[in-house]
């Protein structure tokens, strides 16, 4: 690594640890106790809206920066579609919103449906609404769903631009944005596709494992920018789980004669050997894609985790003494998320083109 390169990532994640001193502040209103759980979690979850940024706080004036995005629920009374901006910044949810004869509410991120003739929110020990209920359906656009389709067209416009550069010659010296993507691309190819597949049978998966290899790597690139808050994306369960499930599903249909013998009939071993490796065999098939979906969501949550709960201990304490160490500290974790960006993707995509070469393997003799 270059003077330079360390330089840039030093520097970017300084501002990266700043920024959160913001966000951890903005959490709590003036006069509340802060709640660092709160805190976090409000931070880390998806939402309905992209909270930019508060001017003015606490004073007549204050004015929220935001980036509105549709609530679309299906209730009993039909399709009801608002933005998102009615809730307003309402972090407690005692907003109400009053759309199509019902009345609406968005209570730690989540949209519910208050009950008729019932005007106010009221809540159990717990914190969850009493006198309200979830809509039938809930297809709301929301931050992490937004973010996605963002990453979608960035990646759309890097690979199309790319490609162009490549049809405007045969020998094509790469450069620009085709010489960033190259490298990787041939990294895929050489360091995951071919050693874990095989040099015969890898190209029908290049697609798939190039596409989630950049599509979760751009996605925990946005999940460190703190202008939009954090969009979490790899840091939701439902999404890992597609991404898995996805894989789930290659694998299976890949698997060859030699492949479902050694998980239903283990050759070469005993009968009652065979019917002992049998279950342990189907349960690894399922196991495999759920490790893929964990591993993924709990090394980003964590590592948004400690650097919130980091920042969390100047307003814990009460006192800017602990600045420098909360600061010093995020620093650390923030430069190793940098890095953990690409890792998790790259580990990801490794284990997928794994299961997709131990399903295609012939049988040895």
């Amino acid at each position: 690594m270059t003077l330079n390169t360390f330089r840039n990532l030093v520097l970017a994640a300084l501002f990266l640890s700043f920024s959160f001193i913001g966000f951890a502040k903005d959490s709590g209103e003036e006069g509340e106790k802060f709640d660092p759980k709160e805190m976090i979690l409000h931070h880390v979850k998806d939402a309905y809206g992209m909270h930019i940024a508060t001017l003015n706080e606490g004073k007549e004036n204050e004015l929220h920066i935001t980036i509105p995005l549709p609530v679309i629920v299906y209730t009993d009374k039909g399709l009801t579609v608002f933005s998102s901006s009615a809730f307003h910044h309402d972090y407690h949810g005692h907003e109400i919103v009053e759309r199509n004869g019902q009345k609406f509410v968005n209570v730690h991120e989540k949209v519910y449906v208050l009950d008729e003739g019932v005007s106010e929110v009221s809540y159990d020990e717990e914190g969850h609404p009493t006198n309200a209920h979830r809509p039938t359906l809930d297809l709301s656009i929301t931050r992490n769903v937004f973010m996605m389709w963002v990453s979608i067209a960035v990646l759309l416009l890097i690979f199309l631009s790319a490609a162009r550069r490549y049809k405007k010659a045969d020998n094509y010296v790469p450069s620009g944005i085709a010489g960033f993507v190259e490298p990787l691309v041939v990294f895929v190819r050489d360091e995951i596709a071919k050693p874990m597949i095989g040099e015969h049978k890898y190209k029908r998966y290049m697609p798939y494992l190039l596409t989630i290899f950049f599509f979760i790597w751009i996605n925990n690139i946005f999940g460190l920018i703190p202008v939009l808050n954090g969009a979490n994306v790899s840091g939701n369960i439902a999404f890992t789980f597609t991404l898995a499930a996805i894989t789930f599903i290659i694998t299976t249909f890949s698997g060859n004669k030699h492949y479902w013998q050694h998980i239903f009939w283990m050759p070469g071993v005993p009968v009652p050997m065979k019917i002992f490796l049998m279950p342990i065999e189907i349960i690894g098939m399922f196991v495999k894609p759920i490790s893929l979906m964990i591993r993924l969501f709990a090394n980003i949550t964590a590592g948004h985790v400690i650097i919130l709960a980091l920042m969390s201990l100047i307003f814990v304490f009460k006192t800017v003494a602990m600045a420098p160490v909360s600061v010093i500290f995020s620093l650390f974790i923030t430069v190793i998320e940098i890095v953990v960006t690409a890792i998790q993707a790259y580990i990801f995509t490794i284990l997928s083109a794994l299961y997709f070469g131990m399903a295609t393997e012939e049988a040895h003799h």
